[in-house]
């Protein structure tokens, strides 16, 4: 005769329910402060390339988290980017503040130096947001980032920078390549240091997009700094990268008027004339000569968002399109409805001039 088990619903629930709570206790235990009452600081300095596997020792060493392992999970779990930098932790962290310092690359101090550069700023502005608050001269940094020697050195470092920035009729050679972001740095921080910072966080930007940008991203970074200026958006950047190709392939100039700004080195905000809009520059494509051509180079410093609709454009059939006051953008096949669709945006009062 065979006895049948038959498990107790009841026990099976209740041992459930306990390794439930067991799990969330341990999880919560673990992910909580090392020493609550400990707030003295641990510097750690964490290098480009370094592996979340290395960085996880070096905590688990330092004592600043509790379980390696559940630093791991966690990092998969919230898909936690680190960035290189200088960070002084405390064991009074909990290990969601110890990942939020690592993932914002933050120096947690007080002298720490914090530097914002904008995306869609050109590389004049980024150089005064540095010589305002370091030691170096606007000038200085200037003739740094035109430095032909340095730059060199940089193309040998950066598989993105390549000798079409080299060209003389470059303004800025490393205009369009440094990465709009806040930063943080310490007080005495150079000049080429701040740099190394914005080319690293590039770097990182950039490498989903390598193996399509790598034959030239000089093309996909000037193409990018274009629609951050033209578009509002990654959906109407993509559109309007399709346009630029369309006005290229069908014999027209890309006619952006952002770039006649940028050849003319005058503020957006600046009105100008028919004969302004038809100077003969390597920037600007309204510029007879610029018939199916790209500008020699990037006109600012483009967000992640430009650079997604460089790489991965729609592909449409406009050869047109025009932006009212409000930052909608319509899109029109032909010259034709170019004009009606600008009539009417006029005849609305939201023209953006």
């Amino acid at each position: 005769m065979k006895l049948k088990f038959k498990p107790k619903p009841l026990l099976f629930i209740i041992v459930l329910l306990l390794i439930i709570f067991i799990g969330i206790g341990t999880f919560f235990y673990l992910s909580s402060p090392v020493n609550k009452n400990d707030n003295e600081e641990i510097k750690i300095v964490v290098e480009k390339g370094t592996s979340s596997s290395k960085i996880g020792d070096i905590l688990k060493e330092k004592k600043i988290i509790k379980s390696k392992m559940l630093f791991t999970i966690y990092l998969k779990i919230y898909k936690v980017n680190f960035k290189a930098s200088t960070y002084r932790f405390k064991r009074s962290m909990s290990l969601k503040e110890v990942t939020e310092l690592l993932e914002n690359g933050y120096i947690s101090n007080d002298d720490a130096l914090k530097l914002t550069f904008k995306p869609g700023e050109r590389i004049t502005k980024y150089a005064k947001v540095i010589s305002d608050n370091t030691d170096a001269s606007y000038d200085d940094v200037i003739a740094i980032m035109k430095d032909k020697e340095y730059i060199t050195s940089l193309i040998n470092n950066y598989w993105f920078l390549t000798d079409n920035i080299l060209n003389d009729s470059i303004y800025y050679p490393l205009e369009g390549y440094l990465a709009p972001d806040t930063y943080y740095f310490d007080k005495n921080v150079s000049v080429k240091d701040i740099i190394k910072k914005l080319l690293d966080e590039m770097e990182e930007n950039l490498k989903n997009y390598k193996s399509v940008m790598i034959n030239d991203p000089h093309y996909y970074m000037t193409m990018a700094s274009i629609v951050q200026l033209e578009g509002t958006n990654t959906e109407n950047r993509k559109q309007i990268v399709g346009v630029f190709k369309n006005r290229m392939a069908s014999g027209y100039n890309l006619g952006s008027d952002v770039t006649t700004y940028y050849a003319l080195q005058a503020d957006m905000k600046e009105d100008l004339d028919s004969s302004q809009f038809a100077t003969i520059n390597p920037y600007n494509t309204r510029g007879a000569n610029m018939i199916g051509k790209m500008p020699i180079g990037p006109i600012c410093n483009p967000s992640n968002s430009s650079i997604d609709a460089s790489v991965y454009p729609d592909e449409n059939n406009y050869l047109f399109f025009v932006a009212d006051k409000h930052g909608n953008i319509y899109f029109t096949k032909t010259n034709a409805e170019h004009d009606k669709k600008v009539a009417e945006i006029k005849a609305k009062g939201d023209w953006i001039f």
